[in-house]
This record gives C-alpha cells, sequence and structure tokens, in this order.
C-alpha cells in the first residue's frame, strides 16, 4: 500500500496542506508543536475512521473553522483510490468518500488504506500492565481474524455479565442461577481467544526476533512468552484442550469467585512477558532497548499483516528517533527499505537516503 499524496484543510493546525509523498521512507521534520504528528493522525484517521489522540472530532478542526477536510490518493491492491473525510465544528455527522461516492460507515472503507502505527506511549506497552500488552493483540487480530473480534466481543459481553451477577449476589442471588451458563460460553470463546493470541505471538516474536537483532547488530536477542491461566499447559494447543483446562481453572476458582464477587479466571487476565538476553524488560531493559523492541514489534505486526493480505501497509513512527544510538537511528531511517514509511523527528539535520525528506514549520509545508 502506497499513500501518493495528502491534501488537508483545517485539520488540526494546518490551514491547508498538499504533499506527495515517496513510495519509501518519508522523513517529517521540524520542531516541536510545528504539525508533524498532526499528519500522521490524519492518515491514521482516513485508515482508520479514528484518530489516536483523542476521541473528541472537534478537536481535529482547526480553531475557529467550520469544517476539516482530508483526502488521500492510495495504491491498494493494485487500484487507485481516494480516501475522503468531512469532519463538521457543528453537530452535523462527518461525511465518509471513497473514490467519489459517499459512504454510510467507517465500516465500507476497511481494507482500503491499513496502517501500523508506532507513538512514545506504546513504550509503556513492555514496561507497564498487562492490559496494554493484550490490547496490541486484539487490535492487530480483530483486522485480520474477523472470527476472533466476534469471539472477543462475546467474550467481554459474556465477561461484564457475569461480573454483574457475582458483584450483585447478595441482592439478587438468583442471577448466581446463570453462572453455569456464563462459564460455558466463556470457556468456548475464551479457549478461541486463547490460542489464536498465542499462534499470533509465535509468529511475532520469531519476526520481532529478526528485526531487534538487526536493530542491535546482533547483541540482543528478544523473546515473547505467553502467559495465560495456570491449568492451561500449551496455550498453541487445539481448542477443545484449551476449552477443557479453561473449565478446569473455573471450577479450581469457583469459591473464591464467589468470595470476592470478581471473574478471576479467563483470557480477560492474560499477558505476554517480553525479556532480552533472558532477562525481563519490564525489571532491566534501558529506555533505548525498550523503543527499539517497540519498533521491533511493530515492524513484525506489518510483516505478519503483509503475509497474511499480500500487502504491506503503511509505517507510521512518531518521534521514533529519540533517545536510539546513532546505528539505531540510521536503521530507522535508512535500513527500513521494504514498504511506505512516515517519520517524524524534531533533529533538523536528519535526513533520508532512501526516501524524500518533508520539511513543517506551523502548519506548513516548507
Amino acid at each position: 500500500m502506497v499513500i501518493q499524496n495528502l491534501t488537508l484543510q483545517g485539520f488540526r493546525n494546518y490551514e491547508s496542506f498538499d504533499c506527495a509523498f515517496d513510495s519509501g521512507v518519508n522523513l517529517i521534520v521540524g520542531q516541536n508543536a510545528q504539525g508533524k504528528t498532526n499528519l500522521l493522525e490524519a492518515i491514521c484517521y482516513l485508515s482508520r475512521g479514528a484518530a489516536f489522540r483523542t476521541r473528541k472530532e472537534a478537536e481535529l478542526i482547526r480553531f475557529g473553522a467550520e469544517f476539516a477536510e482530508l483526502s488521500a490518493r492510495v495504491d491498494s491492491y493494485g487500484r487507485e483510490q481516494t480516501l475522503r473525510a468531512v469532519l463538521f465544528a457543528s453537530r452535523r455527522p462527518r461525511q465518509l468518500y471513497l473514490s467519489g461516492v459517499k459512504k454510510s460507515t467507517r465500516e465500507d472503507l476497511d481494507g482500503v488504506l491499513h496502517t501500523v502505527l508506532f507513538c512514545p506511549e506504546d513504550l509503556m506497552v513492555l514496561k507497564k500492565g498487562a492490559a496494554e500488552r493484550r490490547k496490541l493483540l486484539d487490535d492487530a487480530l480483530c483486522q485480520l481474524r474477523p472470527k476472533y473480534a466476534k469471539a472477543l466481543e462475546e467474550y467481554k459481553r459474556l465477561l461484564a455479565q457475569k461480573s454483574a451477577a457475582l458483584r450483585d449476589r447478595i441482592e439478587r442471588p438468583g442471577m448466581l442461577e446463570l453462572i453455569p451458563d456464563y462459564n460455558e460460553r466463556m470457556a468456548q470463546t475464551g479457549a478461541i481467544i486463547v490460542t489464536t493470541r498465542a499462534k499470533y505471538l509465535r509468529q511475532l516474536a520469531e519476526r520481532a526476533a529478526a528485526h531487534h537483532a538487526a536493530f542491535s547488530g546482533g547483541s540482543e536477542t528478544l523473546t515473547l512468552q505467553y502467559q495465560t491461566v495456570s491449568t492451561v499447559t500449551d496455550p498453541t494447543a487445539p481448542v477443545k484442550a484449551v476449552y477443557e483446562q479453561l473449565k478446569e481453572h473455573q471450577q479450581s476458582h469457583s469459591r473464591a469467585e464467589l468470595e470476592s464477587m470478581q471473574c478471576l479466571s479467563g483470557p480477560h487476565k492474560d499477558d505476554f512477558e517480553a525479556a532480552l538476553n533472558e532477562l525481563p524488560m519490564k525489571a532491566f531493559a534501558s529506555q533505548g532497548q525498550t523503543r527499539t523492541a517497540a519498533i521491533s514489534l511493530k515492524l513484525a505486526e506489518r510483516d505478519l499483516f503483509e503475509a497474511d493480505t499480500g500487502e504491506l501497509p503503511v509505517l507510521l513512527l512518531d518521534d521514533v528517533l529519540s533517545e536510539l544510538d546513532p546505528g539505531r537511528q540510521d536503521f530507522v531511517l535508512n535500513r527500513i527499505r521494504s514498504g511506505q514509511v512516515f517519520i517524524t523527528c524534531c533533529e533538523q539535520d536528519k535526513v533520508t537516503d532512501i526516501g524524500k525528506t518533508i520539511r513543517i514549520e506551523q502548519g506548513r509545508l516548507l
């Protein structure tokens, strides 16, 4: 996939913007708060129908403007198509267009432009709690596996219902009669979630390790290990085997769930551990190592997307060069040679040998 050009009007701090892009690396250079990340957000919006820094569309519209318009010409699956979005400062709903034809929902644009985004917040994926690591897996798998997305949606619904039944068991004891039914369906959908995540993580780990080794000149080995409930001996086993082991865990925790009035069993608590040279990253990795590993995960995610769909998603790297040593900066700028890449950077002297340098100042293209 390649974005040929991007046109903006009234988006964030851009009064107007029109730029053609290189099919390889596009290095977006400028001081802080000039609008570099806003360009990535515009691309992301056209790709996903949502911004990655805010849920309020009014914040995407330039101060004082009545509307914002974003459009991009894209080469996707051998076809040239145009994506366009118009956002309004009033309560008027946004308008979405594909090659000039108005579309009703964001889902109508799915598959036209896929992006993989790295932003500074992604560093916390490897450093903090399990929720963000689960989200990293779920976001990728929901795009690649529609059946997984359906199972995850059902599991979340069942989890909310079972949690409510446990929480309200004193005031509404009759709700406890539904727990066996909830457990059965949660074990069925949970087994799909566990096996799909674990198999995907195994593939992700293999490719991420290769990227990280290249980044570090072979001095560091990145490993990822899936972690689920104690009764599941192999999370990549057939779904039926994992289902039986999830049922076993539910039974062993049934009393504890009643006493705590919380759902303690299931993949909603799953995690994966990242390690460098067999040392847990959460405890021992430097900022530079963490950044490199997070980028490696994103590159691996892009690889798997290509293997699954035949197309490389556009790679968006926001503030990726900070805290990297010169060798790792060079890798990002000049050794990611496949697909289209957008990189934001504050350092004015940075250039790329295999693409285009775009300089931004106060929401304008220099």
